[in-house]
């Protein structure tokens, strides 16, 4: 029986705003056992193909590990089609590290973020994150979607969708549940176009989505998987490409480490790091609290303000104190989390 949750990390934006691109990227530098749920409509099978292609896993495992689902938008086929192949995935966890979604543009995030709440998996997962992808030189000309016909396409060929949601309002709703959204293709547009596309995702997306730029589907995996597992939280260095000379695609990422034995408070804890996510602009936080009375360490995830966490032994060689204390890392774009933690401690 395996003893840790699995992370569903989410991973939408229209076709063509790059998701495959930074998928394979994910796979490959990742350096994780990861299973891929593919709903890319209109290209399913195209999009598998590029996936089981990368050599990220034994060939054996590659249809084990990347799950086509092409009977329609996902968020209209919840029950049919998700639950079962999460039930699939499931079963086989001790073998996996987490799962990335692949959703389709016209699918809506917020059913398959409460379809992970359904008592039949919520016990077994826990949301790592929505990411969404914008195609940065699209909205710089003015469209959120790169190639329209295409995603007309998408629409006609999809006999199960039942919202016919104007591409404005599909476009609000990937951005109101992104807990970061990554501005493709920024490698093709002047400083001046990411400003002005930054400022366009900001009038759609939550006030505390950090908004990073993205070329050639490269970003330091961490960001988008999670920090690495036990013993000590190793993060792994800035992998940003730095071949151009555009100063906004530059990421770099800080990682902070704070152990510490005091008493903690949990509601008092979790406020204090929501309310330093927009100050340090936090991308994550994973750790874990030893409370007194209780029998094993709150674990924690975070991912911007989005908190989640339970009551979970820790492995045999993970560091812990005499009594209680917090052991936890971070990743921000602004250096002082772990100050700012202890300040308030």
């Amino acid at each position: 029986m395996r003893k840790h949750r699995l992370p569903v990390t989410v991973v939408t934006g229209f076709l063509g705003a790059g998701k495959t691109t930074l998928l394979r990227h994910l796979l490959i530098e990742g350096k994780q056992r990861l299973a891929i749920v593919v709903n890319e409509f209109g290209t399913v099978g195209l999009d598998g193909d590029l996936l089981k292609s990368c050599g990220f896993c034994p060939e054996n495992e590659v249809d084990e590990r990347i799950v086509e689902l092409n009977n329609g938008c996902l968020c209209c086929t919840v029950q049919d089609d998700f639950l079962p192949a999460m039930d699939d995935l499931i079963s086989r966890s001790n073998h996996l590290d987490g799962i990335i979604i692949e959703t389709s543009g016209l699918a809506l995030p917020k059913p398959l973020l409460q379809a992970l709440n359904w008592p039949a998996i919520r016990s077994s997962v826990f949301i790592n994150g929505v990411v969404t992808l914008v195609d940065g030189y699209a909205l710089s000309k003015g469209s959120p979607v790169g190639d329209i016909e295409s995603f007309k396409e998408q629409i006609a060929n999809d006999i199960s969708i039942d919202h016919l949601t104007p591409i404005n309002d599909l476009f609000r709703d990937q951005l109101i549940s992104a807990d970061v959204v990554l501005i493709s293709r920024s490698d093709l547009i002047s400083s001046e176009d990411f400003s002005f596309v930054k400022d366009e995702v900001k009038k759609y997306s939550n006030l505390t989505a950090n908004i990073l730029p993205l070329s050639n589907g490269k970003i330091d995996p961490s960001v988008i998987l999670g920090i690495s597992n036990e013993p000590n939280f190793i993060v792994s260095p800035d992998q940003h490409d730095h071949d151009h000379d555009h100063d906004h695609d530059h990421v770099d990422v800080i990682s902070e480490h704070l152990r510490l034995e005091t008493p903690i408070d949990q509601d008092a804890f979790r406020e204090i790091l929501l309310n330093l996510v927009p100050k340090f602009q936090i991308l994550r936080i994973k750790g874990r609290c030893w409370i007194e009375g209780k029998a094993f360490p709150l674990q924690i995830q975070m991912v911007g303000t989005r908190f989640t966490s339970w009551f979970e032994p820790t492995n045999e060689d993970a560091w812990r104190p005499s009594e209680f204390g917090i052991d936890i890392v971070s990743l921000s774009l602004k250096e002082g989390v772990k100050e700012a933690i202890e300040s308030f401690l």
